[in-house]
């Protein structure tokens, strides 16, 4: 049966245009829309004009004395080092605890929907906290509103992270909160951040101190994994740990900012306001290349650190984790709790600092002035002849190249001085331009997002290199640039043969499943990092009860900060390094070798 639509002649209405037109149809759809508006919360009246921005209370600098900066999202010592440098600045500091999976509950009640998961923890662990002010400490809203401001980074490109500050505020006024301030800056910012400024003073040692406090906090955390992995007594390394986060913030609180005094301020400040202001950057500037304020602290941290006793002759593997930065950063719910389940399985973990971020937006920095370099309005092209314009060009480009070189030389010279002060066993930061060149074929360098490119290339460079046995990626549920990553390493892991690469998404479900995953892929690199070992014994004279007998006979060889080489090409593991350095050692003192057992049958039973 064929079935014909009549379309009605021009300027004739249709039937059914008829029967909404009439009064009593009109009034019928008209209570029917203001029940449905009132059930489901919507509005039917039309927007005219374009949309504005919510009004945003101000936070000015005679606030500072009774508002509390609230701050979260990291692990819990950057964030408590962080404090520290707020509160030597003069700010109330309070953070925000590490999100469970209440906080995602919340985060799902009051946010939009088909956002992504880092999102629902850290605005709904927002939400929980307020309320807790609220219901438990006894505040009431208006003076939490008041009282405390919520600081936040910011960012542009394709993903959901350029719509947190609005999920903030939606979920806030959903939740009975209308009102309360959030802060942001930029990721992609600097000095300058405008109308903040006036209660949040972004200045030079405001940046300094929160770039101390990601330093300190970065490797505070990989060299405690790297203790914690091979530790003799249970629970020694977080005990230390405690302690020595504890006591940096004690040092970062009680650091006071470097500023000219007396009567060179007096001989500056004659000269102007703007030559005093360059002046006294200079001066903090230097401050911070050439005194000790944080050196001297760390090494105390390395001494207390290095008294956890440690038995290094044990194979484990070690896992590198990168994914999504809140993923791959954050310690509790948001990512299945993964360090400490990996390390209770027996892995040594390779944790990604904040640090690599950094480094990677100066880099962007250099490569965007070099990409735009020949870049100029239509008709302004400098003709051939036109050598002034195309000087001009040239050096306004260098320019923008030295700077970023030079704040990337700089970042690095503060970070390495950290490392050697703090033992010097934690990782340098990954030059960049070698993580293009490994990514670059895979993933295109100048797509944005995320970490770009950066998890195609600390894949290749962690595996192919050897410096790891096995590479999990830990991201969102449905981000983007992750996922278009995924996709580029099935093409990485067919090239590279050999590699352990694991992806896992998150949410705030699933903690089962994806402990069930990594034991799988982990229970490879443990055969992996278990023949690797016994490989390396069996090429040497000695056999493991006589390293074991050489290593009690010596006890700086159980500090954990004590320094080996790494040198034999192809071997990850830290026990197998240890076994051919303690054979060197060994050696080079003549003590002769008399193997009672294979080694074979020692690393099968361990």
């Amino acid at each position: 049966m064929t079935t014909t639509t009549t379309t009605p002649p021009a300027g004739q209405r249709s039937s059914l245009l008829n029967i909404v037109s009439q009064p009593q149809v009109k009034s019928l759809l008209s209570e029917a829309k203001q029940r449905f508006a009132e059930e489901e919360g919507v509005s039917f009246r039309s927007v005219n004009g374009h949309f504005k921005k919510p009004y945003e209370h101000d936070f000015t600098a005679p606030q500072r004395g009774h508002t509390t900066l609230l701050f979260g999202g990291m692990t819990f010592r950057h964030e408590h080092l962080l404090a520290g440098v707020f509160e030597s600045l003069g700010y109330k500091t309070a953070v925000v605890p590490t999100p469970n999976v209440n906080a995602f509950q919340l985060g799902k009640e009051y946010g939009n929907n088909g956002q992504c998961n880092p999102t629902y923890f850290t605005v709904g662990n927002l939400v929980q906290y307020v309320q807790h002010l609220r219901d438990v400490e006894g505040k009431s809203t208006q003076e939490i509103i008041d009282g405390y401001v919520f600081l936040t980074a910011g960012a542009c490109g394709p993903c959901r992270f350029g719509m947190y500050e609005a999920e903030y505020r939606l979920a806030l006024r959903n939740a009975g909160f209308d009102g309360f301030r959030v802060l942001l800056f930029q990721q992609k910012g600097g000095l300058k951040q405008g109308d903040l400024e006036a209660g949040l003073k972004m200045d030079l040692d405001f940046f300094m101190g929160m770039l101390n406090a990601f330093n300190a906090g970065d490797l505070l955390n990989e060299v405690a994994n790297q203790v914690r992995a091979f530790e003799t007594t249970p629970g020694a390394t977080d005990k230390a740990l405690a302690e020595s986060t504890e006591f940096m913030y004690q040092v970062m609180k009680s650091k006071r900012p470097a500023k000219l005094e007396g009567k060179v301020a007096d001989l500056v400040s004659s000269r102007g306001k703007k030559t005093f202001d360059i002046a006294e950057q200079a001066i903090k500037f230097l401050d911070q290349l050439t005194t000790d304020d944080y050196l001297e602290p760390l090494r105390q941290v390395s001494r207390r650190l290095d008294a956890v006793e440690v038995d290094r002759l044990q194979p484990k593997p070690i896992v590198k984790v990168t994914g999504e930065f809140w993923a791959q950063t954050t310690e509790g719910d948001g990512n299945f709790n993964m360090f400490r389940f990996l390390t209770s399985e027996g892995a040594e973990i390779i944790v990604e600092p904040i640090a690599t971020w950094i480094a990677y937006m100066l880099w962007q920095t250099k490569i965007k002035a070099r990409d735009r370099k020949d870049l100029v309005e239509k008709g302004e092209e400098p003709k051939w002849y036109e050598l002034g314009k195309r000087a001009q060009i040239e050096a306004t480009y260098l320019k923008k190249r030295a700077i970023a070189k030079f704040a990337d030389t700089v970042f690095r010279r503060e970070y390495s001085r950290m490392v050697e002060a703090l033992g010097g066993t934690a990782h340098e930061i990954v030059d960049m331009d070698e993580m293009e060149a490994l990514a670059h074929d895979f993933y295109h360098s100048r797509s944005e997002g995320g970490e770009g490119h950066l998890e195609v290339a600390k894949n290749i460079y962690y595996s192919h290199k050897y410096y790891a046995h096995m590479v999990l990626s830990l991201k969102p549920f449905g981000c983007m640039p992750s996922t278009q990553s995924d996709g580029a390493q099935s093409a990485v892991v067919n090239r590279y043969k050999d590699m352990i690469f694991l992806p896992i998404e998150t949410s705030g479900e699933g903690e089962i499943n994806a402990h069930s995953r990594v034991q799988m892929a982990l229970g490879e690199a443990k055969a992996r990092a278990k023949r690797e070992f016994a490989e390396v014994l069996e090429s040497l004279p000695y056999s493991l009860e006589e390293l074991r007998a050489y290593v009690d006979l010596n006890p700086e060889l159980k500090r954990p900060l004590y320094k080996f080489p790494r040198k034999t090409p192809k071997v990850v593991g830290t026990a197998a390094h240890f076994a051919i350095h303690l054979t060197e050692r060994m050696q080079a003192e003549g003590i002769r070798p008399s193997r009672a057992t294979t080694n074979a049958n020692a690393v099968a039973a361990q």
